[in-house]
């Protein structure tokens, strides 16, 4: 195994789960070459909206969430990223312009690929080709499943989405009941599409229904099924 000058840029080429790992050793070194690693302080942007973009990143540790700033200044989150996400591969095809913002959740390590030298390795690699095809074509899939929700969702249904994702994303913590994340009430109405105040509303009733428990920014699912069952209902 080739050795790298960091852990994350091993994770990033080596890691059973990474997109990479197909390549063989001349093409990782070459990545590694031109590949800038950074360290990014909760709160902090990832990437801003209109910025010029180097390339593709990687989340090599931390929680980020991507948005984009609507009508009125109003965010709406259209994905959250966990460690050893890749976000950013539509740049490969398009201008080197962000499209959305992200800003660190956790304190994160990002590693940003420079996009020249991704194509010509892509060029003459057909596994990696079809790899990043798979990838996009779960994000546009996702991205066609989040319009219908909320367009068609009312906001019990959205919230209670929102909520089964972040499972889905972060998992739980030690007690295998506490989503491992905490975000604002702010971040759950922005993440639903919903006001700050319909979103304080809907987590209440969830738990005065014993669906959930809230402690400051930690939720704790407490039935998951009937959560299930919202979700599918709605």
């Amino acid at each position: 195994m080739t050795h790298y000058p960091n852990p994350y840029l091993e994770k990033l080429l080596e890691s059973p789960t990474s997109a990479f790992n197909c390549l063989n050793t001349k093409d990782k070194e070459m990545l590694a070459e031109h590949t800038t690693l950074s360290v990014i302080k909760r709160k902090g942007f990832l990437f801003r909206e209109g910025e010029k973009a180097r390339g593709p990143l990687y989340l090599a540790s931390g929680k980020a969430k991507v948005y984009r700033v609507g009508v009125g200044g109003r965010e709406h989150i259209m994905k959250m990223l966990n460690a050893q996400d890749l976000t950013g591969l539509h740049l490969l095809f398009t201008e080197n312009i962000w499209k959305s913002s992200s800003i660190a959740v956790d304190d994160c390590t990002i590693c940003t690929i420079e996009k020249h030298n991704l194509l010509r390795i892509l060029r003459n690699n057909a596994e990696l080709s079809i790899r990043f095809s798979h990838m996009l074509s779960d994000e546009l899939s996702y991205s066609y499943d989040k319009m219908v929700s909320l367009t068609q969702k009312h906001v019990r249904g959205r919230l209670v989405e929102s909520l089964l994702m972040l499972v889905s994303v972060y998992g739980f913590e030690s007690d295998g009941r506490t989503i491992n994340i905490n975000l604002s009430r702010n971040d759950i109405a922005h993440l639903s599409n919903m006001t700050s105040s319909n979103a304080i509303r809907t987590l209440s009733n969830l738990a005065a229904e014993g669906n959930i428990k809230i402690k400051g920014r930690r939720i704790t699912i407490l039935n998951y099924q009937n959560l299930e069952r919202i979700n599918e209902q709605a």
